[in-house]
């Protein structure tokens, strides 16, 4: 291939790269080869430089970087709609846990993710980190679906379809861990469940085995008051306090929900560099409470964006989790110049890919990075004049305005048009399972 010779050349009339912070191109193009991004330049140029077999020519069209779901359950797209309008506990312990003791298993969890990766390339994810079952059986759905993904393997005190105890989630974990190495979409970790469901001894070997193996760990932390109040009647401590003690914080920790922090505890994520996922959506409609988003910010600690899974959100869909997060962030900080639209764009996009360790080949459209990229159609009536164009995809645009998505250089959906996944076989499969699980319930 000669030195000018690319595979791929997308002209945009709007490039969001995300780094440098803030910065908007207009009427340039992005050149792609080997998967990675060669080049971006004013598309008047680019044809002087570059050839390539694909052109596209995208003259309505806002280019950032693709959206890193932080935080998701994939293969809970398969029980949303199970149990709305619960409390939490209540949520899990008497619906969730249920109906996955029942049904959990690998073709569940294949099943699942299969459905979620297609209504994230749909909605412009094309990375995202999964806390859930059976994770090998999650990398081959995405594998499948063409998108990356770190996958947290569970840790629990207790019985679950997947193990007896941590000494097989441990187990599940590093196995995949070895299933996985070699592929490079695929980060396998480790996901204990929060405080309250896991005991001392199998963190403390999460955090030897993290650091042994250099992974991240996952964990729901300080997710509602009710949390807070049962550690300190059962133990006189914080959660965050005991995680301290256990060594857990660190920048390996992805520390999810975040809703119940003292202005202690935020200097205590600050300092020991634990990563902060937030999931606006979620937290409301279980009433969990509302993360200081902007504290944090201000803290210098980095926070990333997630939807939570589709049992308790009830979708995948990241552009309206920014906008929620933008909202939410003005609303409890009282300060209307906060988490403005391009730091929300970062948010979900590369301190995503920071918190997951990824930062050095996704989250921005840079020169040498990975090719991963959505284009959103901003020529809709709900989305024009365009003053700003981040601005207006942070606002005003909605999920079906992603046309394009691409992985590593390699397009997952043209035009909307799925191009990994088939869509009639993935809505039968969830009928299917839907009957199986309704039917279970009236029995």
């Amino acid at each position: 291939m000669s030195d000018h010779q690319a595979d791929l050349i997308v002209h945009a009339r709007w490039i969001a790269p995300v780094a440098p912070a803030a910065s908007l191109l207009e009427n340039h193009a992005l050149v792609v080869r080997d998967g990675r991004i060669v080049d971006l330049l004013p598309s008047a140029l680019a044809g002087e430089k570059w050839q390539s077999p694909t052109v596209q020519h995208l003259e309505t069209h806002l280019l950032t970087p693709g959206l890193v779901n932080a935080h998701t359950h994939a293969a809970m797209n398969l029980l949303r709609g199970i149990a709305d309008d619960l409390p939490l506990m209540t949520w899990l312990e008497k619906h969730i846990w249920p109906a996955e003791g029942r049904f959990i298993s690998d073709q569940f969890v294949q099943d699942g993710t299969r459905l979620a990766a297609a209504e994230m390339i749909r909605s412009g994810t094309t990375c995202f980190a999964d806390q859930y079952f059976f994770p090998a059986s999650a990398a081959r759905a995405t594998v499948e679906a063409g998108l990356r993904a770190t996958l947290f393997c569970p840790l629990l005190d207790f019985p679950t379809p997947m193990g007896a105890g941590p000494e097989d989630y441990l187990r599940a974990a590093t196995e995949a861990m070895d299933e996985w190495r070699h592929d490079p979409r695929i980060q396998i970790g480790f996901g204990p469940h929060a405080p309250y469901t896991v005991s001392d001894e199998p963190l403390q070997k999460v955090v030897t085995l993290a650091e042994e193996l250099d992974v991240p760990v996952m964990m729901h932390v300080h997710e509602t008051a009710g949390e807070i109040q049962m550690a300190v009647g059962n133990t006189g401590e914080r959660p965050l306090t005991r995680l301290k003690a256990l060594g857990l914080l660190s920048p390996r920790l992805l520390a999810v929900h975040m809703t119940q922090l003292t202005d202690e505890e935020i200097t205590l994520v600050a300092e020991t560099g634990t990563q902060v996922v937030h999931c606006p959506e979620s937290n409301l409609k279980l009433a969990s409470g509302f993360a200081p988003v902007e504290k944090l910010r201000q803290a210098g600690i980095n926070v990333a964006l997630g939807t939570d899974g589709a049992a308790s959100n009830n979708d995948l869909d990241m552009i309206g989790e920014a906008r929620t997060a933008a909202f939410l962030a003005k609303g409890v900080s009282l300060q209307a110049d906060a988490l403005p639209a391009a730091e929300v764009l970062q948010m979900a996009t590369l301190n995503g890919a920071r918190a997951l360790g990824r930062d050095d080949e996704i989250g921005s459209l840079e020169i040498g990075k990975q090719a991963d990229m959505i284009a959103v159609d901003l020529n809709r009536l709900e989305t024009q004049p365009v003053y700003d164009p981040v601005a207006q995809f942070v606002y005003a645009a909605t999920r079906d305005q992603v046309t394009h998505s691409w992985v590593g250089g390699r397009c997952l959906m043209d035009n909307r048009q799925l191009t990994t996944l088939n869509d009639p076989l993935i809505l039968k499969n969830a009928q299917q399972w839907q009957e199986k699980i309704a039917g279970a319930d009236r029995d």
